[in-house]
Parts: C-alpha cells; structure tokens; sequence
C-alpha cells in the first residue's frame, strides 16, 4: 500500500507526525507536523517517503483509538492561516454537470444549454489534454485561507445567515510552495468541501458567495501517484440512524480533467506561487445530497469515507450565532 501521513496531538498540545502503511502506523522521529517534513523533503531534494525513512519512526500508532480519542488533527497547517489558501474546480467529474444543471435551469430557461452545461462539455472536450498541452479551463472558487479548515470529527459550522449547510464529498490536493516558487503536491486527502447550495440554486452569480463556507479535511494525507479510481460512500447520519447514502466516485478515470489540467489552472497564477504558502485544493464532485431533495439540519452528521484511506471523515453541522458587520468610519 502508498504511505500515508497523518498529524497527531495529544491533550498537552504535543505535536508528531504518524507513518502508516497499510495497518501499520509508527511516530516518524524528530518532526511535528507534516508541513515540517515537507521542508526538509523539499531542502534535501527528495520525496516525503524518502524523508520518512531518513528520519526513521519510532512507537508504533493504534490509528482507530487515537482518532477515536480526537488526537489526529488535519493533515496540514500553517502557523500563520493567511498563508494557507483554500480553492477548489467544479464541473470536474463525469455527471457533475446533471445536479448543477438541473439547479439553474430555471434561471435560463430561454437557452438551451445553462452555463454550467456549457462548461461541463468543454471540460469534457478538452479538459484532458495530450502529451501536457495546456487543457480547457476549469470552474474556479475561492473557498478562504487556513482558518477555514475544520478538524476531522469537528463541527462544520454555516454562518447564520446561510440557506443552506450541504456535503460535497471529494478529493483535496494539499500542496507546499518551495523557496523558489515552484508548487510541490504533498498528496491527496478525503474532503468536506461543504457549500450553501441553495445560495447557489438562486443565481449561478452567487455561487462566490455559497463557497465562502468552513471544509473539512479526512485525517490521512495519501502520498504518491495520484489515484485513477477511487470509490466511496457518502452518508448523512441523523438521530444515529442513516438519513441518505450514495456511492460517490473520482480519481482521473471518473473525471472529464486530468488532475494536471487543474493544478496548471491554479497555479499558473503569480499570486499562487509565493514561497512558503500552502494550498488545498478541492477536485470536484458528482454527488450530493442536496441534488437527491435532502434538506440537512443542525445536527446531522455528514460522513465519507473511502479506500484507500482507512480512516473515514465524519463532521456534525453546525450553526454559528448572527455575528453583524459593523462599519464604521474613521
């Protein structure tokens, strides 16, 4: 099985890094974070593997009972949340376009095609590209910077002035800029993307502002190849029982971009590639409870999980007090 790296913290507030391969998780020596390692990895020019076993691992994990007891935390972060940059693409996966289309057709109901379906055919025409030839581009959000980011097991909390609180269930990039600009992919993590859809569903216009919203990040950052083909459950628990469940599937052989075509699309901004940021990227979805009629509520528990993570992601949602923006002049 691929390594994958997980972020752990006791109650005192000490941090390590866990190595796991297959069921086996030891401490990796002398490093507390993820992001730490990647340093180093990037500084000696090699790979997060080979840094793992430079440094070596001491006392082995039970994984099950340490995420039980919530000491994982996410599996990246930056001590300053404005260098940590949360974006995502939509449209990105094969059937994606049939919930998003349905959800503006109202609003052009004089075109044949809705915006959304117009983009989701040229992604499918030309979202993977040849030989690494630039490919069509992709939808784009702005989701926030690290304050955002949610533990895993923690409250996906909406503002109280949402419409909507709602899963997307998905795969994430996680990406470390080096000293000289260049973007390095850590790997790939299980993610919430969570979103105001009905926000959304009113105009397409306000999709900006649906996206605006807290994400949440499964607890094991997979390292290595990207994935063809990843299959997954996504599930709403309400009361303990389960409200709704879908398979849900991704990785490049379900998408209609490669994942190279996206990260071209990001990080060929400037502004991306500022030494010492982070980025987590969220790759899209096609499946969502708010396009089979579910209504979620304060409470419900949103959980997703898939192989090859052996560690699901689970988050209840949540409902912020009104916090009013005052503006006052000087």
């Amino acid at each position: 099985m691929a390594l994958r790296l997980l972020q752990h913290r006791t109650p005192s507030g000490t941090r390590a890094v866990i190595a796991a391969d297959g069921d086996s998780a030891a401490f990796v020596n002398g490093v507390a974070s993820i992001r730490a390692l990647a340093l180093q990895a990037i500084e000696s020019g090699t790979g997060l593997a080979a840094a793992v076993a430079a440094l070596g691992t001491g006392d082995t994990v039970d994984l099950a009972a340490a995420f039980a007891a919530g000491e994982i935390i996410a599996p990246i972060d930056h001590d300053d949340s404005a260098h940590m940059i949360l974006a995502g693409t939509g449209l990105t996966h094969l059937g994606s376009a049939e919930g998003r289309d349905k959800m503006h057709k109202a609003a052009a109901a004089a075109e044949t095609l809705t915006d959304s379906m117009r983009m989701f055919q040229e992604g499918v025409a030309g979202g993977k590209p040849a030989g690494g030839a630039e490919g069509q581009q992709p939808e784009w959000f702005y989701k926030g910077d690290g304050s955002q980011l949610v533990a895993p097991g923690a409250p996906l909390e909406m503002p109280a002035f949402a419409k909507d609180g709602g899963e997307e269930p998905e795969l994430a990039g996680i990406y470390l800029i080096g000293p000289d600009g260049t973007p390095f992919r850590l790997g790939i993590c299980l993610a919430n993307e969570f979103s105001d859809h009905v926000t959304e569903r009113h105009n397409y216009l306000w999709l900006a502002h649906s996206k605006l919203r807290q994400a949440s990040l499964g607890p094991e950052l997979l390292v290595g190849a990207l994935p063809d083909h990843v299959e997954g459950t996504s599930r709403i628990v309400r009361d303990g029982e389960t409200l709704w469940e879908q398979p849900f599937l991704s990785g490049e052989a379900n998408m209609s971009h490669s994942f190279a075509n996206l990260e071209h699309h990001h990080f060929k901004y400037d502004l991306f590639r500022r030494p010492g940021d982070v980025h987590v990227h969220f790759f899209g979805t096609a499946t969502l409870s708010f396009s089979a009629g579910v209504q979620t509520q304060v409470g419900d528990v949103f959980e997703i999980a898939a192989a090859p993570f052996t560690l699901p992601l689970r988050n209840p949602l949540a409902r912020a007090e009104a916090k009013p923006a005052v503006v006052k002049a000087l």
